[in-house]
């Protein structure tokens, strides 16, 4: 069965945690292709990659409702925009250029979304995607919409921004239903956390806003679904904006053009450099979640979607400048 035939809002438990392990593995996956057309020249622009940061990304994509809550995810969410229903096509279509892509070939490679699907692209200035789901969650409201949860994802240095502050204490004023979810992954490009700020740990700031703040190890698939499924079930229930920070450490590069030779090597061996992926895996086979016939059968099945994905990308036209509308991605 393909990954696209799974609807994580209807699991729970171990079936849960078993789909979140199946959307990290092809965002893995589907990346290291990407990674593989960079480094051969086949793709314009940069490649910003995930590695390490998608339980974390999966466990929060699997606790919203498809089109029905937002979902605002960044450069390193792939594992989260597909378990929320981005179809691998997406990705490879935005990355190769296709004119059949959600962005018609243009707007960079990785400012990719679906806004009427409640997937806004991404604005790089990171904090102000904050604002942006404050304002979706707040035009649902005048629609009579109280159902709907709305996540932003951001990273350390994000929090560091004046849009970020704005966002959240009007959140919290009008008591959105608001997840956002911070990767701490030590590193606002190659800046480390102790110049960036001053309190002991980023979810101290909950307090000062008036809102709840959730901390959870990054690296444990497990520990991320328990708390993004309460967090978002709160902010459902009318509970308020809700922070959550994972703490972790980017396995890679900020970019593919980046050998990260600032982060320490004593870091990497500590608990945060732990790959959240190989957990999982342990994880599935300690407690009888699979076998590992099963587990290099899934493998294989990813493999084979991040090829055929690609290969149809590649087949696709690219965007012609005498033949373009230029309408806007907000019009259709």
């Amino acid at each position: 069965m393909a990954m696209s035939d799974v609807l994580p809002s209807a699991l729970a438990g171990a079936d849960q945690y078993v789909s979140a392990y199946r959307w990290m593995l092809l965002a893995r996956r589907m990346e290291e292709k990407i990674s593989s057309l960079y480094h051969a020249g086949k793709i314009v622009g940069g490649v910003y990659l995930g590695r390490g940061q998608e339980a974390f990304s999966a466990a929060l994509g699997v606790s919203l409702r498809r089109r029905k809550d937002v979902f605002s995810p960044l450069i390193r969410d792939m594992a989260g925009r597909l378990a929320f229903g981005e179809p691998l096509l997406d990705p490879a279509r935005t990355y190769l250029g296709s004119v059949l892509g959600p962005m018609r070939g243009r707007d960079g490679n990785i400012h990719r979304g679906r806004p009427a699907e409640g997937m806004p692209a991404m604005i790089s200035h990171l904090g102000s995607m904050v604002s942006v789901v404050c304002g979706m969650l707040v035009a649902r409201r005048f629609r009579g919409d109280v159902e709907a949860v709305g996540a932003a994802c951001i990273g350390d240095g994000a929090t560091s921004t004046g849009s970020f502050h704005e966002a959240v204490n009007l959140a919290a004023v009008e008591k959105l239903p608001l997840v956002i979810a911070v990767a701490n992954n030590q590193f606002a490009y190659s800046t480390p956390t102790d110049r960036q700020f001053a309190c002991a740990d980023l979810v101290d700031r909950a307090i000062g806003y008036g809102i709840d703040g959730h901390r959870v190890d990054g690296t444990d698939l497990a520990e991320c679904l328990e708390v993004f499924g309460r967090a978002v079930a709160r902010a459902r229930a009318g509970q308020g904006p809700q922070l959550v920070v994972g703490r972790l450490l980017r396995l890679t590069g900020h970019g593919a053009h980046d050998d990260a030779n600032y982060v320490p090597e004593a870091l990497k061996q500590t608990e945060l450099g732990r790959d959240c992926l190989e957990r999982a895996r342990q994880h599935l086979l300690d407690h009888g979640l699979a076998t590992v016939a099963e587990l290099e059968q899934w493998d294989r099945e990813a493999v084979h979607e991040v090829q055929l994905a690609v290969a149809t990308a590649q087949k696709d036209p690219v965007p012609e400048a005498a033949g373009e509308d230029w309408r806007a991605l907000s019009s259709f």
